[in-house]
């Protein structure tokens, strides 16, 4: 079995806050910029769903993992509760502001049905890969301010509040993975999460980008013009796919773990925000 490289003091504390219940968004809360703004949007609309995914696929495999990891699972299941929470209110926001995001729903459950009879350590598979999804992503959204730069406050502190958590449980998918594959070897573990990263990747991108697209087209926004600007602003400035891709690719080398890089400097950077919204440790 390959050594978890989780650092031996990290803490997972989730944090109880609620985010935007007295105040209204913007429709282009981001920036006044309708790109962007349909970026985070089209996001928010998964994770509601895609967390519910994350938890009974991580949760599945439980019983019987060491103490510690035990202890973090259950940490990690807490933290994407709230998650969900509070995206659910995100997203009442954006269908308040007269946006219809039942299609992207509906794509949602149609991606999540495909994963419906598939083996339970296929399910952990995934969560995996989109754990190291999220991770990169609230990596670069802590580390570089300007990505939310001209965001309503209380949307701004939302993701903000998330990014610090995912990078604070962003070993526990993977650490699991790790107990439930612990007699394969090496090379099989490898090709089975290289192949279900390949694949999470396509499915990923294509999903969030029609949903985006989706979004803009109820502003009145469409044709290639807007296609372009809104591959500007993922590969050029800010560029958020551009700036993970190296972070991406580190999950396919020999050796690699998520806390192979440890940026535990950036949690403090916004949780003493939320000190007196933590909640006791999980065991």
């Amino acid at each position: 079995m390959a050594k978890a490289k989780t650092p031996a003091d990290l803490t997972i504390t989730p944090r109880d806050v609620r985010f935007g219940r007295d105040t209204r968004y913007r429709r282009w809360w981001l920036n006044d910029d309708p790109i962007a703004t349909a970026f985070y949007n089209a996001l928010s609309v998964t994770f509601p769903k895609g967390e519910g995914f994350f938890v009974d696929s991580v949760r599945r495999f439980r019983e019987g993992t060491p103490p510690r990891l035990h202890a973090e699972i259950g940490a990690f299941v807490k933290q994407e509760v709230i998650h969900t929470r509070e995206h659910v209110a995100f997203n009442r926001h954006v269908v308040d502001q007269g946006y219809d995001i039942s299609r992207l729903e509906a794509r949602v459950d149609r991606e999540l049905a495909l994963t419906r009879d598939r083996p339970a350590i296929g399910k952990l598979a995934a969560t995996m890969c989109l754990e190291h999804f999220t991770a990169i992503i609230a990596h670069e959204l802590v580390a570089n301010p300007a990505h939310l730069a001209g965001g309503d406050q209380q949307a701004a502190d939302l993701w903000r509040w998330h990014a610090i958590e995912e990078i604070e449980h962003k070993g526990v998918a993977y650490d699991t993975w790790l107990h439930a594959t612990r007699d394969w070897t090496r090379f099989r573990r490898w090709w089975v999460k290289a192949l279900v990263m390949v694949i999470t990747t396509k499915k990923f991108f294509s999903g969030r980008t029609e949903g985006m697209l989706d979004l803009l087209e109820q502003d009145g926004l469409r044709g290639a013009g807007v296609k372009w600007r809104l591959f500007k602003y993922a590969f050029g400035r800010p560029g958020m796919a551009r700036k993970v891709l190296g972070a991406w690719a580190s999950f396919f080398l020999p050796g690699f773990h998520p806390w192979n890089h440890d940026d535990r400097s950036l949690i403090g950077l916004v949780d003493s925000e939320y000190a007196a919204a933590r909640l006791p440790a999980v065991a």
